[in-house]
């Protein structure tokens, strides 16, 4: 018998990776070419460099990258569903996890589908797959979290764009995360951030939106809270969807009131090595989250098996979500943490010019064909061009 809010059923993240492009800027001379206090953008809003996406990169590519760096033969004969989150997808129709599919060439007998809910989706994905589990023990599901944050030159949110995604393997028995089966949700239909299908940029209310943010966080808290034994001092670390890293901090600070000192040391600290990967990469959308939880699990020495992680989840519009999770006995082992150190240590700065010129080269609307240079962009998978009207994607593996 198991205790109110603990796990009945070990489901969770066995495996998690993420790609993000090789080319940043550096958000200092960002800010010297905008005519803006460094500081504003540095201490903030807590970011240092910013991902930049070349034209043969998109959610697609980024996905299939993420995964690429962390299936092996066994996965792609047991992964029978494949959930894909974001809200940068490349047709209205088909998912984009289907590409992901063929282009890792995962066996055929299996679901492949997109969830739209702005930063939310992956997290819907992730609950989704713990339910296929719970029937199919011996599966696996694949849930990526892919976007690129646009909001366009010179505007208010350029400082908080970025590109990349993260690829999760869900299974039963998992080595690094098993996941709780109390979680808290909240959905209510506000307008802090939206894109409309005629735009490739998104609109956002800044101010409201880190209202919503922190008041969904402490709405899905309570409720977590009502629903378990559970309180501050049962955390060992929290997690947050990382917009800008600074963001995080803001909701977490509203509950430490209910701890002690130490408590809110302990939360801080660990806090911060969760955001150490958001802040030189920029905003992902659906895979903030747990890019932070990558940062986190990589960078903080202190963790040990059987701590208690919290994690909220917010996607604008807006669906937010608690839930927690407790890690693993082999949780390090089973990271890919000299992966992600190669593909930041190889990654190049590119100018303010070079950037901008980089953001203006897009993909035609208008259904002309194109073919693109791929052998600049070291990237396994790619956008190899347009061919009436179909993207064209390379795995340079095959």
């Amino acid at each position: 018998m198991t205790n109110k809010g603990e796990i009945n059923l070990n489901i969770g993240i066995d495996k998690i990776g993420f790609y993000t492009p090789h080319t940043f800027i550096d958000m200092v001379k960002l800010a010297e070419a905008r005519g803006v206090d460094p500081a504003k953008y540095t201490i903030g809003i807590g970011q240092e460099k910013m991902a930049v996406s070349p034209v043969t990169q998109d959610a697609v590519t980024l996905a299939a990258n993420a995964a690429l760096r962390i299936l092996d033969e066994e996965d792609l004969e047991k992964i029978d569903l494949v959930v894909f989150g974001t809200e940068s997808g490349i047709d209205s129709s088909k998912a984009a996890a289907v590409y992901v599919h063929d282009l890792l060439g995962i066996q055929s007998r299996a679901r492949s589908i997109e969830i739209k809910q702005a930063c939310y989706g992956a997290t819907a994905g992730i609950q989704l797959a713990k339910g296929h589990i719970a029937l199919h023990p011996e599966s696996r599901v694949l849930v990526l979290g892919s976007d690129i944050s646009r909001y366009g030159l010179n505007t208010p949110g350029e400082v908080t764009q970025g590109a990349g995604a993260v690829a999760m393997v869900i299974s039963a028995d998992p080595r690094i995360l098993s996941l709780g089966d109390q979680s808290a949700y909240l959905t209510n239909d506000v307008m802090d951030f939206w894109r409309p299908t005629y735009s490739d940029t998104a609109y956002v209310d800044g101010k409201f939106s880190n209202e919503q943010y922190i008041s969904f966080f402490l709405n899905t808290w309570k409720q977590f809270k009502s629903q378990t034994d559970l309180s501050i001092k049962d955390f060992e670390a929290m997690c947050f969807h990382l917009p800008y890293t600074k963001m995080g901090m803001k909701a977490m600070r509203e509950i430490f009131v209910e701890g002690t000192s130490e408590d809110e040391e302990r939360l801080t600290r660990h806090y911060k090595n969760s955001t150490l990967y958001n802040k030189t990469v920029g905003n992902i959308y659906t895979g903030s989250l747990y890019l932070s939880l990558i940062s986190l699990l990589e960078q903080d020495e202190t963790l040990k098996p059987g701590d208690r992680i919290g994690l909220f989840s917010y996607g604008s519009g807006a669906v937010g979500e608690f839930f927690t999770g407790i890690l693993q006995p082999e949780y390090k082992e089973a990271l890919a943490e000299a992966e992600h150190a190669k593909l930041f240590a190889e990654r190049e700065e590119v100018s303010i010019e070079e950037y901008e010129e980089i953001f203006s080269e897009v993909l035609p609307v208008d259904g002309s064909n194109l073919q693109l240079t791929i052998e600049n962009d070291p990237a396994m998978i790619c956008v190899a061009g347009i061919e009436e009207h179909k993207r064209i994607y390379v795995n340079k593996n095959r």
